[in-house]
Order: structure tokens, then sequence, then C-alpha cells
């Protein structure tokens, strides 16, 4: 996943720090002994958190790869802030620098990213990079996905060996801050 769509998170060592002390806050965990654990469990419980709200909630640099074909394409990282470049990529793995007449970039109000290819030249893709992401930072995050965070991670930590399922009350955190699509996306 290496490349920071939703799914995709490494905490920075500020945001870690404030994860680790919200989760063992929530064990009653004094000592630091796990802290690396459970900094890890942070990473996969906002992970999951971005995978099952479908977007990116810590904001970072993502790199996509699309088919260099016209039309518009829907970047998949959201909210998108900025599209910062756009490059193609030739058949054989090398960068292709792409006019800027060559493509034509927007953000819509939902904070989708677009990109739209009017000549690839020799590309058979593009990469474009975009920086995506509902919060700077931990401490921004709206605090029900914050909380919800911390309960799984918690979860993950105090019932290691179990086949039961998380609380229903993660989901139920999260669900207002969840984007459907019930339709595919189309640029106007």
């Amino acid at each position: 996943m290496g490349n920071g769509e939703p799914g995709s998170v490494l905490l920075g060592a500020n945001d870690r720090a404030l994860a680790v002390a919200a989760i063992k806050a929530m064990l009653r965990i004094e000592r630091d002994d796990e802290d690396g654990l459970i900094g890890q469990l942070a990473d996969t419980a906002l992970g999951l958190a971005e995978q099952f709200l479908g977007q990116v909630l810590i904001a970072r640099q993502v790199h996509v790869v699309l088919p260099a074909q016209p039309g518009w394409q829907r970047l998949a990282a959201a909210p998108v802030q900025a599209i910062s470049l756009v490059e193609g990529i030739a058949a054989d793995g090398a960068a292709v620098t792409l006019p800027m007449t060559g493509y034509a970039i927007d953000i819509d109000a939902r904070s989708d990213g677009w990109v739209r290819i009017i000549d690839a030249s020799a590309a058979v893709q593009v990469r474009v990079t975009s920086t995506a992401g509902q919060a700077v930072d931990w401490a921004t995050l709206p605090a029900p996905v914050r909380q919800g965070v911390v309960l799984l991670a918690s979860y993950l930590f105090s019932d290691r060996d179990t086949t039961r399922p998380p609380p229903a009350a993660i989901t139920a955190l999260w669900r207002p801050f969840r984007g459907l699509m019930l339709a595919p996306a189309v640029h106007a």
C-alpha cells in the first residue's frame, strides 16, 4: 500500500505520541514497555478507519497511477487539498514530462480530485501526486473518529486472543463521517 491511499497509515512522531497516550489512558496503562506495540496498533486502527470511511484522515502525500486515457478520472484518495504533480510513465517505466497543455486538474466542491489527460505523448500511464486528508494532525481529527480509533486500538491490544468481533460502538462513532457513493462519480 505505500502510495498514501486510505489505509496506508504511518503516524508521524507527534501524532503517534498523542495516539499512544490516548490509547494507554483508555487501557489504564502507565508503563512504557508496550508503547511500540500500541503505536503499531494505532496505525492499524487508523488505517482501518480510513478504509471504512473511504478517505484519508490525516493529511499526507498520495501517489496514484492511472491509465493515460482521455476523459476525467477521479483520484481514489480524498479529500484532496492539492494536486501538485502529473507525470507520464512510458511503457518501459521511465518518467515522461507531460506539457502543461497535456492535462487538466480540478478539485470539486466535495474535495474529490480529478485529472483529465489531453495529450499523453509517449506515456501509457500517468502518476498523480496530491495532498489528501481530512485533518492536519491527530489533534484536529473529529473527536468521534479519534475516539473510534482509540477504542479499536484498545480492543486490538486487550483482546488479542479473542475471536469475538470489535465493539459495534466503533463503527457507530465513524458512520456519520462515512462518504458513500451510490453511483459512479462523473466530473461535470
